[in-house]
């Protein structure tokens, strides 16, 4: 008896961006499940920041015959509502009232998608509630006092993990998570991803760092030149020579307890 398929947490068919008249993405399709862990991996300007954009309808395809874009089943979706809906963590923060905001009331404002919390804004003590389970759950309990403007880029990056995880505990989208980290603010989250990881929820993983890729992702997506070069398993793409290809020079990969960086 076959299972019941399951709807793509993200679909795209033929999908063609342009930036005025060039076009920075090429005809891309992927299909990405609930759950699954991918790592998005490829150069600096290969397209990967405007792929993930495109995902969160930030910038929108060219309408071509054949172009198909589907997030959590739907092809239409109020802007806010499916920013509530996705967990994304970027290297920015969402605006600069976020540094004179609590790591609490930071993590809060993902209810609403806002940089902080307006007055305006309706809180609930349920509300109040997961975001204190989302901070312990990045271990950032005692960031909760702490003003975002006076934390370090490490305990910033954990606030909007927990930021994120209010809006979705289903999949997180990461562009480019380790950036401006120093080496143990990565280690670091690198084991709070993994613990994300491992109680279900799914990772979109977008960098240029071999470092970044965890243990428990298991699909690699290459890109190079707004294209999608290579779609597989982990274990058959992160080679040398594969990525001695995608990033035009000479590597050597050295693994270690499921994790990779170049020799």
């Amino acid at each position: 008896m076959c299972e019941a398929s399951v709807e793509p947490f993200l679909l795209f068919e033929h999908v063609n961006v342009a930036r005025g008249s060039q076009r920075v993405l090429h005809d891309i399709n992927l299909s990405i499940r609930p759950g699954e862990n991918v790592v998005i991996l490829g150069p600096n300007g290969c397209g990967k920041s405007t792929l993930i954009k495109t995902m969160t309808c930030e910038i929108y395809p060219l309408v071509e015959p054949g172009m198909r874009v589907r997030i959590f089943g739907r092809e239409r979706w109020d802007l806010q509502e499916l920013r509530r809906r996705l967990g994304v963590v970027s290297p920015e923060l969402p605006g600069k009232p976020t540094l004179k905001t609590t790591g609490l009331d930071a993590v809060v404002s993902g209810f609403f998608s806002s940089s902080t919390l307006w007055p305006n804004l309706t809180i609930t003590d349920e509300m109040r509630s997961k975001a204190e389970d989302a901070l312990r759950l990045v271990e950032g309990d005692v960031l909760g006092e702490k003003l975002v403007g006076q934390m370090s880029a490490g305990q910033q990056r954990r606030v909007m993990i927990a930021r994120a995880l209010v809006r979705s505990n289903e999949m997180l989208l990461l562009d480019e998570p380790s950036n401006a980290l120093d080496i143990a603010a990565q280690r670091s989250l690198r084991l709070t991803l993994r613990r994300l990881a491992q109680r279900g929820t799914g990772i979109l993983l977008i960098t240029h760092h071999i470092e970044d890729i965890l243990p428990e992702i298991d699909r690699v997506i290459m890109m190079r030149d707004g294209r999608i070069v290579a779609d597989g398993a982990k274990r058959h793409l992160l080679t040398g020579e594969r990525l001695s290809q995608l990033f035009d020079t000479e590597v050597e990969l050295q693994e270690r307890n499921g994790f990779y960086s170049m020799a």
